[in-house]
């Protein structure tokens, strides 16, 4: 019996493999053929999908993207009051960190490439225009209902949960020698999220 392909089932198959490879070997230490082994693919059958290596490494980069935001907009925060949605968003941008750390390794990998290969991309701006909104709408919310204070810049905010969740668990290791305590242990973790929550909320809170 003749095998149905299926192209999408294919493509998809191939990103994911292509995460894993990009995030644990970088653009330059990457292989193709190692690729094409984990997705039960061919090269050129990879190479007539996505054209380059590196049109693949960028498909692969909107894709995270595309699923930290859809996961992001799953939360349902314009059904929240202005406070307990903050908290949501600040826990979810910090355990997604958490649970994704391919994620992580990608935007490290881009970053030592000063987003050479992201700004080719056509797909960015549309995929975090909602992301930017949400923040802002959560902030005029809050503002609205007196619980905020006014003049709160969203972008510097959405950069800051980013940043103060990014920072930690990129450089725990490291840090935990310096500090002499293990900041990836369970409780060291809880404790860190409380931190960020409350830091996030002493920036708005009038």
């Amino acid at each position: 019996m003749k095998k149905t392909r299926n192209p999408e089932a294919t493509r998809q198959r191939v990103l994911h493999a292509a995460k894993a490879e990009f995030a644990r070997h970088g653009l330059s230490g990457a292989r193709v053929d190692a690729i094409a082994k984990r997705a039960r693919a061919n090269k050129q059958m990879i190479y007539h999908y996505f054209g380059s290596k590196q049109a693949l490494y960028l498909s692969v980069l909107e894709e995270a993207y595309r699923d930290i935001r859809n996961a992001e907009a799953e939360l349902a925060l314009d059904h929240l009051d202005p406070v307990p949605a903050l908290k949501r968003l600040v826990a979810f941008t910090w355990n997604y960190y958490l649970q994704n750390p391919e994620f992580l390794a990608l935007v490290n990998t881009e970053n030592l490439h000063r987003a050479a290969h992201l700004k080719k991309s056509k797909v960015i701006p549309e995929i975090h225009g909602p992301f930017r909104a949400r923040l802002a709408d959560i902030l005029e919310r809050g503002v609205r209902s007196k619980e905020f204070r006014p003049g709160v810049d969203a972008d510097q905010l959405n950069l800051t949960i980013a940043a103060i969740g990014y920072y930690y668990l990129n450089n725990r290791h490291t840090n935990s020698i310096i500090y002499g305590r293990d900041l990836g242990a369970p409780k060291a973790l809880e404790r860190r999220l409380a931190f960020n929550t409350e830091t996030v909320l002493r920036m708005v809170v009038g």
